[in-house]
């Protein structure tokens, strides 16, 4: 599996990644929320700013008696703001439903343009039909002088203290800061600012603070015509981009949503977890048909296809034992009843020549069984685990010469034909296995065969093969599956009459399935009996394949040697 493969298909990673998504993405939407919760809050600043200035100017008006005093006045208050005052019908400017909801509240409407930069600010009037506007490109301290004027102007117009602390007091509804009198020997002021104050100049500080709690703000100290007594504005607070509520928010938005990507993320890893543990559970409990359902290609999803082999692995394995205990007690029950019947007969019997031949059935049957036994040994030793297998490149011609030689010497009436590769061809194998499959295909095919068997070999499409056929009456289609099940037993014309023990063919199909390959009969074309051809990959073998469900997958793949 190439390393693109095993990070595509790794839960880890995929859990890794996604979560730096998540991080990014929440990274990006805590940021798109930041800027548009400060947009809304400077602009809603930016009105509640320019409110009490606005009215203000709204009332200097409405006390001029005729229109040229409101022209006068206006160019006055224009020039002292530093910014043109007009006012225009209502219905001249565009105003959406939101601005129009503004204008209901009472509030002033702020458009802020970043190129080039300025706020046009708009207030509607009393008489609800016209609105003052002005231009504004930035906030300066000779506005903030301006509004001070604007302050003793709307003042002057009260006489008493009471009536002007009443005024006050309508006006502070206005702002979105205080505004009181207070006398000025209480004021926190410096001696130049104490200077400035007797000389009637408007005093403005900074009030700079270390506290999270509290932003830098502005106080204005506008002297009054009432003695020792002077207007105190503020302190006005200056816009915090970062105030700590906002970030404590975001802070525990981000996590909230963090948490939710993170469950998202590990709620499936969860869920296949615990489909494994209901598996295990039930297997617990002895029901081997427990199969759990996961599905991917990540880790859980692997760790589960071979939790699922494992279990049908074991449920073959005890279905094996019980079918191999029960032939086997069926095998051995002949040559042993020979046997003690062969003991009889030399108990019974005076005559030496019977004693030597009743010795030689003994003989033949004790040769039998140990052939039997060797058999058993051999296919659960295959069938139980993962046999050790010495891997090594192995001369395929050189093989099927040993096998043709060693079958030509059983001295059968068979004609043995083999069809050998070239000199180099090798393939990657188990030898002693790889001899013991030729070898067991070939014996069967001497039982079943009339004149003729045939035993080839070769490489192709990357798979090493083995073939053996033979003339006989073949195998049925609706049999060939069975041929390959321990002690099976066929119709009359693969019946154990002709000899063996129904485990050389079980023998061959484990081999093929510890090499990774597969293993089939069908029919042989040029002889008309069966052929079995077992195939697996000339290249090593990286792992040894413990899934009983792959070795079912791939046991019904053939060889296509057409």
């Amino acid at each position: 599996m190439s390393l693109v493969s095993s990070l595509k298909h790794s839960i880890f990673v995929r859990i890794y990644a996604g979560l730096l998504i998540v991080c990014l993405c929440v990274a990006l939407f805590a940021q798109l929320l930041m800027d548009t919760i400060n947009k809304e809050r400077v602009q809603s600043y930016r009105e509640n700013m320019a409110k009490g200035a606005f009215h203000l100017v709204s009332e200097g008006v409405s006390h001029q008696e005729s229109a040229e005093q409101r022209e006068y006045w206006l160019s006055d208050a224009s020039s002292l703001f530093g910014s043109k005052f007009s006012i225009v019908p209502i219905t001249d400017v565009d105003f959406n439903a939101s601005e129009l909801r503004r204008f209901e509240n009472d509030n002033t409407v702020v458009r802020y343009v970043t190129q080039p930069v300025h706020a046009d600010v708009y207030y509607r009037l009393p008489d609800n039909k016209n609105v003052l506007t002005a231009r504004v490109t930035q906030v300066t301290e000779q506005q903030v002088r301006a509004i001070a004027v604007f302050l003793l102007d709307d003042l002057s117009y009260h006489v008493t203290l009471p009536d002007k602390r009443a005024r006050l007091a309508q006006l502070e509804e206005k702002f979105s800061f205080p505004l009181e009198f207070k006398a000025v020997n209480t004021l926190d002021l410096d001696t130049d600012q104490m200077g400035r104050l007797r000389r009637d100049e408007v005093v403005i500080s900074l009030q700079d603070t270390n506290s999270s709690k509290s932003n830098s703000a502005i106080q204005i100290v506008v002297p009054s015509e009432i003695n020792d007594m002077a207007i105190l504005i503020g302190p006005v607070p200056l816009f915090n981009w970062f105030p700590l509520n906002l970030i404590i928010s975001m802070i525990l938005i981000s996590m909230f949503l963090i948490s939710l990507g993170v469950y998202a993320l590990i709620f499936p890893l969860e869920r296949k977890l615990q489909l494994i543990q209901v598996g295990v559970n039930e297997v617990s409990k002895g029901n081997l048909e427990s199969q759990v359902q996961v599905i991917g290609q990540d880790e859980i999803a692997r760790l589960a296809a071979t939790f699922n082999a494992m279990t049908s692995h074991i449920k073959r394995l005890i279905e094996s034992q019980r079918e191999l205990t029960r032939a086997v007690s069926h095998e051995l029950r002949t040559p042993v009843a020979r046997i003690r019947f062969a003991v009889d007969m030399l108990a019974d019997t005076d005559d030496e020549d019977s004693r030597f031949m009743q010795r030689d059935y003994i003989d033949e049957d004790i040769e039998s069984l140990n052939g039997l036994i060797d058999e058993i040994l051999t296919y659960a030793k295959l069938e139980e685990g993962s046999p050790k297998l010495d891997l090594e490149p192995v001369n395929l011609r050189e093989l099927l010469e040993q096998i043709e030689r060693e079958t030509n010497a059983l001295g059968k009436p068979i004609k043995i034909v083999t069809k050998l590769p070239n000199a180099k061809v090798t393939a990657i194998a188990d030898r002693r296995y790889l001899h013991r499959v030729i070898q067991n295909l070939a014996g069967n095919a001497l039982r079943y065969a009339e004149t003729t068997i045939v035993i080839s070999a070769g490489v192709k499409k990357g798979n090493a093969f083995v073939s053996v056929e033979d003339d006989g009456h073949g195998i049925p289609e609706a049999d060939r599956e069975k041929v390959f099940i321990p002690f099976s037993r066929l119709d009359d014309s693969r019946t154990r009459a002709s000899g063996g023990y129904g485990l050389g063919l079980s023998i061959v199909s484990r081999i093929a399935f510890w090499f990774n390959g597969s293993m089939k009969v069908d029919e042989s074309e040029p002889l008309g009996g069966a052929r079995f051809v077992m195939t697996w990959p000339i290249k090593p073998l990286t792992q040894i394949l413990a899934a009983d469900e792959l070795t079912q997958e791939k046991s019904e793949r053939g060889f296509d040697d057409k």
